[in-house]
């Protein structure tokens, strides 16, 4: 009898522990099941919300679209040119760089002005190949114009030129646009392209000259002979592969032709004087204008012999110096061959713009000249820039090959030898 006690123990503990432990996992699997349920809810609850941000995002695509066929049928797309000035002065340039906001170009602020006035959709500011952009020069960084154009596809509305300016800032004006023919394309339909050069005439001073006063330097008659003498040395077709960046002396695209190049009378601002240099060319490359004023004042200033001017046309590499680009403005640009095809054919404008010479008059006397001459008067860029002249070697060459990479070669190349300086 003691020992059935024992045994009849152990079945009711054994009873008790699987009672208790068959209430524990009910009452775990009631608990899980609870998870589940807040789980499921909280993913149907998600899915709900995503399912209305998608619909209210594809109600408001619809309704740009909608928009967009609205605005197309009313405004259909045209192929357009604009005329474009601008102040350089703070901007990287012309051509635009996505994905680098920090470096803000001119084309910046006119795709933001375009999309701003309705002229494009807003699904083309990202993608300009969408409404065929394309510019006639890819001006350098601080470099300015007077008679920039761009071509390209937008709305045709009436007051292009006002819509566009109500989103730009004042140092970028729309000046004028006319209808162009739908293959028209501003850079190669471009066959030449006139650029100024405005600048303190100390820079043809002696190199002895004390720069310390520039207001007191006055260029005398005889020197001013003498530079024109040189700019017109570059008149005609030459390999000007010393004056740009990763161009090798066998590069086609190296050989320019100069049609115009001279130094004007100087005259008096701000106390100081100044004269206007004028280029013209069928196109230039990157630098290439710097490259050939800067020359020129190291032979007059008397640190290069004529010489090296022939010799840079050569195979060998030159040290070729570079001007600041304060003074660098693209001041026209030329459509000779587009205008005798289609400029008397009764459905197109020729592309010369002599009514409104008198508003690109009034942009550089208001923007373009004060900033030039107020930028060198207060930061010196060109009394700075000719005191490096010393430090480079006109009497030396190497192989122009030797001196570019082929990395950096290829990378010119792909550019197409886009007009800019």
């Amino acid at each position: 009898m003691f020992k059935i006690r024992p045994l009849l123990s152990a079945l009711v503990n054994s009873r008790v522990t699987s009672e208790r432990n068959g209430g524990l996992c009910k009452l775990f699997c009631m608990m899980s099941e609870g998870s589940r349920d807040e789980q499921t809810a909280k993913q149907l609850k998600r899915a709900n919300e995503e399912n209305k941000a998608e619909d209210v995002q594809a109600t408001k695509k619809l309704k740009t679209e909608g928009e967009n066929i609205e605005d197309e049928k009313r405004f259909p797309k045209k192929k357009v040119v604009l005329l474009l000035a601008y102040s350089g002065k703070g901007y990287y340039g012309m051509q635009r760089n996505p994905g680098t906001s920090q470096y803000r170009t001119i084309e910046d602020e006119l795709v933001t002005a375009l999309v701003k006035s309705g002229c494009i959709p807003e699904n083309h500011s990202d993608e300009m190949r969408k409404m065929s952009f394309q510019r006639c020069a890819r001006t350098d960084k601080g470099v300015s114009a007077a008679g920039q154009v761009v071509s390209l596809k937008l709305r045709l509305m009436e007051d292009i030129p006002k819509k566009i300016n109500e989103h730009l800032p004042p140092q970028i004006r729309v000046l004028g646009s006319k209808r162009v023919t739908q293959g028209f394309n501003s850079k190669t339909n471009c066959n030449g392209r006139t650029y100024t050069y405005m600048l303190p005439t100390v820079a043809f001073a002696p190199k002895d000259y004390d720069t310390g006063n520039i207001a007191s330097f006055r260029l005398e008659p005889e020197t001013l002979e003498r530079v024109n003498r040189l700019f017109a040395l570059y008149k005609g077709t030459h390999n000007f592969h010393n004056f740009t960046s990763q161009k090798g002396p066998n590069d086609p695209s190296a050989r320019r032709y100069i049609t115009e190049m001279s130094c004007g009378e100087p005259f008096i601002n701000s106390n100081i004087q100044f004269a206007v240099i004028t280029v013209r060319g069928q196109s230039f490359m990157m630098h290439q204008i710097r490259k050939m004023i800067g020359l020129v004042l190291a032979v007059v200033k008397g640190y290069a012999k004529e010489e090296v001017m022939e010799r840079s046309w050569g195979r060998d590499k030159v040290d070729v110096p570079k001007a600041p680009g304060l003074g660098l403005v693209l001041e026209k640009v030329h459509f000779d061959r587009y205008n005798k095809r289609f400029g008397g054919d009764g459905l197109h404008e020729r592309l010369e713009w002599d009514r409104e010479e008198e508003a690109i008059k009034t942009f550089k006397e208001a923007y373009i000249y004060p900033t030039i001459v107020e930028t060198e008067c207060k930061e010196g860029s060109m009394v700075s820039w000719m005191s490096t002249l010393p430090i480079h070697d006109f009497e030396a060459t190497a192989s122009a090959t030797d001196t570019r990479g082929n990395k950096d070669q290829k990378q010119d190349n792909a550019n197409g030898g886009d007009d800019s300086d």
